[in-house]
């Protein structure tokens, strides 16, 4: 059973007073509780923080489709492995409230990892199958730490609509996954990738590139420019896509491919022929960092 709002806690008009920050499980569930008894409709936008333009483009889709706009702020640690950039990864909380508010949005939701995981949480989410390949191959235990933490902001924040980009496009296609086998009411919205002017996919890390290493990094959405040109010209053999993908981005000597792929969208699994609606996807470490991006073929293949 839900918690009832405390009796300190006042539902103002944010739009005039600026965005809320709610830190506490508690609160942040009474004042959803609070939200519903007044018919108002919920989106909820889940981030790390060190928001950017892609995020932005999807605290504005909510607040477009919503009466309320939440926004999570939390750097989830179980989604992290031990050799990864949890210490490091970028926390700025007064620029991301500024940006929020910018955006419209009412609340952020800012718990610390002693709320979300206290010394008793035994309780974990797998999806199976779907988390197992592609990032889920070189980055073990991830979506196990993904799919909990959503699932928990789920649990507190209640909303009709969450958001999620296409960049993280496994991971949109688990959470899917997960609130269909759950039985969750939530409906998801995944919006297209933010990209540079250069074609780079926006992603808090690239802040972690040098001038050398951004400039290389460009060759992720080169290389899947390449692939559609090349199902264009009826190079259907999804070998042949990936081996040109392949010789593209290793001319860059800072890059390191962790895997290309071609699969089917609902299943992640591989196919045998290119086909429309396919995932082409990436991962590729530019220097220390690494990146992902990908391309969903909504063109008709013609043979």
């Amino acid at each position: 059973m839900s918690p009832a709002l405390p009796k300190n806690i006042k539902i103002k008009n944010t739009r005039k007073s600026g965005v809320k920050i709610i830190r506490r499980i508690e609160e942040m569930v009474g004042v959803s509780k609070e939200y519903r008894k007044k018919n108002k409709t919920i989106g909820f936008v889940p981030t790390m923080g060190a928001l950017h333009q892609g995020h932005l483009s999807l605290i504005r889709q909510a607040r477009k489709d919503n009466d309320i706009v939440v926004v999570s702020i939390f750097v989830n640690p179980t989604q992290f492995g031990h050799k990864e950039d949890l210490k490091k990864y970028p926390r700025n909380l007064k620029k991301d409230a500024r940006l929020c508010k910018q955006e419209g949005a009412e609340i952020i939701f800012y718990p610390d990892a002693s709320q979300m995981y206290p010394a008793n949480h035994r309780t974990y989410v797998t999806v199976e199958k779907l988390s197992d390949c592609l990032c889920g191959k070189s980055r073990p235990g991830h979506f196990k730490g993904v799919v909990t933490v959503v699932a928990k902001f789920f649990n507190i924040v209640n909303p009709d609509v969450a958001y999620f980009g296409q960049k993280d496009a496994q991971q949109a296609i688990i959470i899917k996954r997960a609130v269909a086998d759950l039985n969750i009411p939530v409906e998801i919205k995944v919006m297209p990738i933010v990209r540079e002017r250069d074609g780079l996919a926006l992603s808090s890390r690239n802040v972690y590139l040098n001038k050398k290493e951004r400039k290389d990094a460009v060759v992720l959405s080169q290389s899947l420019d390449m692939a559609k040109h090349l199902i264009k010209r009826k190079i259907l053999d999804p070998r042949k896509i990936i081996k040109k993908m392949n010789e593209l981005i290793r001319r860059k000597k800072t890059a390191k491919i962790d895997y290309i792929s071609i699969v089917d969208l609902k299943n992640l699994e591989p196919i045998k022929r290119i086909r429309e609606g396919c995932l082409i996807t990436l991962a590729v470490r530019v220097g220390r960092t690494r990146l992902i991006d990908n391309i969903i073929l909504k063109f008709k293949v013609k043979s």
